[in-house]
Formats: structure tokens, sequence, C-alpha cells
């Protein structure tokens, strides 16, 4: 707070600066942290959309290739359709393995100074 016309400031007004300081300070990291959450969610959401959209777009153009045989009961496209559902739980280990190391402890760490 302001100086009252070269007086010192009161001890309230020192203690009310450094709480608002603090809290500005534990809004940035709120927001960095969520912005950071937001982005490995839209990254691996992507990935997720590439991978399943390219196997749409295989089935739709690419019929004759996926019917293919690599072996006795395993065509190009039942192998490529179990990569698929393996993608989506290796992208959720991922996510969860991240969640996890980094962000529940900050999370935690935010609740902590905040109190």
């Amino acid at each position: 707070m302001a100086d009252r016309e070269g007086q010192e400031p009161a001890a309230g007004d020192v203690r009310d600066s450094e709480l608002e300081q603090i809290a500005v300070q534990h809004q940035e990291d709120l927001e960095a942290l969520a912005g950071r959450r937001a982005r490995v969610g839209a990254i691996l959401t992507m990935v997720m959309l590439v991978v399943y959209f390219g196997f749409i777009l295989l089935i739709a153009f690419y019929k004759d290739g996926l019917g293919d045989l690599i072996t006795d009961g395993l065509s190009v496209g039942m192998l490529l359709g179990v990569i698929v559902v393996l993608t989506t739980w290796v992208l959720t280990w991922i996510y969860v393995g991240w969640a996890n190391r980094k962000y529940e402890p900050e999370v935690q760490r935010l609740k902590a100074g905040r109190e």
C-alpha cells in the first residue's frame, strides 16, 4: 500500500501487501499448471486422433491392402486395429504417469502453500 505522505506504512498494510503478492504468485502458478495440463492433454489427444483417423482413412481408401494376410487368420487390418487399441492404452499410461510424477505433486505443493 502507498505511504501516507511520508509516514511509515502500518503493520497491517505491509501484511496485506505481502498476502496480496502471495495470492498473485499462487494464481500465476495455478494458471501455469493448468496450461501445462491442457498442453499435455491436447498433444495426447492429437496423437490419438491422428492414429484413429489414419486407421479410418486406411479402411476407406486401402481396403485391399488391409485384407492381405500376414499369417493364417491375421490380416493387416486386424493388426492395425489392435495397434490402435494398444495406442490408446499407451497414451493413457503416458498421461497417468505424467499426472502422477508432475501434476499431482505440483497440485499438492500449491495446496500446501495456500494453507
